[in-house]
């Protein structure tokens, strides 16, 4: 579990792909002297756990599923990702609660550029933006931001310096590509309405808490 609060910028070394997946290879610097082998990092918005720890070089193992449902795939050598270390409890939750299993990948149609803030406009699938609200929170790329508002096939939100100074939002581009993670408690709410309306029983099982990330 995340906060969708971004700590470092850091660099890819390199992604190497084969039949099955991919690993993937991020420099972290001096940022995390403690981190541990298995532990859970949020990179673009995705939990990957580490495999091993080499220096300042740190590699994950990436699932075919995942290269299929996010932008990793895509990721080359010199380009900068948003991580964060898994939330501990007691932990301040600056963000929203974001499970770092992304839903699927958006893409930035527009970007408007003001004195104190830049409102960026994202493309997206309708089953996405049903599940939105404004003002309700969304995690892009591992972000987390607060919705500004909702059309059909686009959502927008309003970023302000020290975020775009500090993720990979401050770079990109019209036409780039990006993870989207809806907030967990909108998937609920969707999952349980088409239950009612369709006659079928909503059963809230251990295995259910358990893909959306409660436990």
């Amino acid at each position: 579990m995340f906060t969708g609060i971004v700590e470092h910028l850091v660099m890819v070394n390199k992604l190497s792909t084969s039949s099955h997946g991919a690993e993937l290879f991020l420099e972290l610097g001096d940022f995390y002297g403690n981190l541990a082998i298995g532990e859970s990092i949020s990179v673009n918005g995705v939990c990957l756990t580490v495999k091993t720890i080499r220096g300042n070089v740190v590699s994950f193992d990436v699932s075919g599923e995942t290269l299929k449902k996010t932008t990793l795939g895509a990721l080359h050598s010199r380009e900068k990702v948003n991580v964060e270390r898994a939330l501990r409890v007691g932990d301040r939750l600056g963000g929203h609660f974001v499970t770092g299993h992304a839903d699927g990948i958006g893409a930035i149609k527009e970007k408007k550029q003001a004195a104190d803030q830049c409102l960026i406009i994202f493309s997206a699938e309708k089953k996405f933006t049903d599940m939105m609200i404004e003002k309700g929170s969304v995690a892009i790329d591992g972000i987390s931001l607060t919705i500004f508002d909702i059309k059909e096939l686009t959502f927008s939100v309003a970023i302000i310096p020290h975020t775009l100074a500090s993720t990979t939002l401050g770079y990109k581009k019209t036409g780039d590509r990006i993870n989207i993670e809806i907030d967990m408690m909108g998937k609920w709410i969707k999952k349980l309405l088409e239950n009612t309306f369709s006659g079928k029983k909503s059963a809230l099982t251990r295995d259910k808490l358990i893909e959306q990330g409660f436990l």
